[in-house]
């Protein structure tokens, strides 16, 4: 993910978790605000799985970004640190407020929403990516052989 992806990420989860804080401190119940934990979670998923692609870039990213892959993976420590930051607010206010086992509900539907969309957005993804791989490694392949074979053919002439 390229920063400006991880900042989206990270806005969205911001933007979430403060409409989380305010309608739970206005009185209103934890499933009034399901739609915007599942927001939360979702951006968090995002900035986990930024993270984790940062860890390990493409190759032809290694090749072509050069810098901007250590930008990317700061930008996604960052975010990551920040997200960590509202998840133990948002643990202390629900236990505080609704007591354990609401955090316990809450952790279960993460999981839940982590597992549906690593089968259906980041596997998609890093197909693609891989397809990009293949694609540009046949170009570059296909290139060198028809220098070699330009090189050969003035060479014998």
């Amino acid at each position: 993910m390229d920063p400006i992806t991880i900042g989206a990420a990270i806005s969205g989860a911001t933007a979430a978790f403060n409409t989380i804080k305010q309608m739970c401190a206005a009185g209103r119940d934890l499933e009034s605000c399901i739609t915007d934990v599942s927001r939360w979670m979702k951006c968090a998923s995002d900035i986990d799985q930024a993270v984790k692609q940062s860890q390990n870039p493409p190759l032809f990213k290694k090749i072509v970004s050069g810098d901007s892959i250590e930008a990317a993976a700061l930008n996604a420590y960052a975010a990551k640190k920040r997200l960590e930051a509202q998840r133990q607010e948002l643990k202390t206010f629900l236990n505080m407020t609704y007591g354990p086992q609401a955090w316990a509900d809450l952790i279960q539907l993460e999981g839940r929403i982590r597992r549906e969309r690593q089968e259906m957005i980041y596997k998609q993804q890093e197909m693609r990516q891989k397809v990009i791989e293949i694609i540009g490694a046949v170009v570059l392949g296909t290139a060198t052989v028809a220098v070699l074979i330009a090189i050969v053919w003035m060479a014998t002439r």
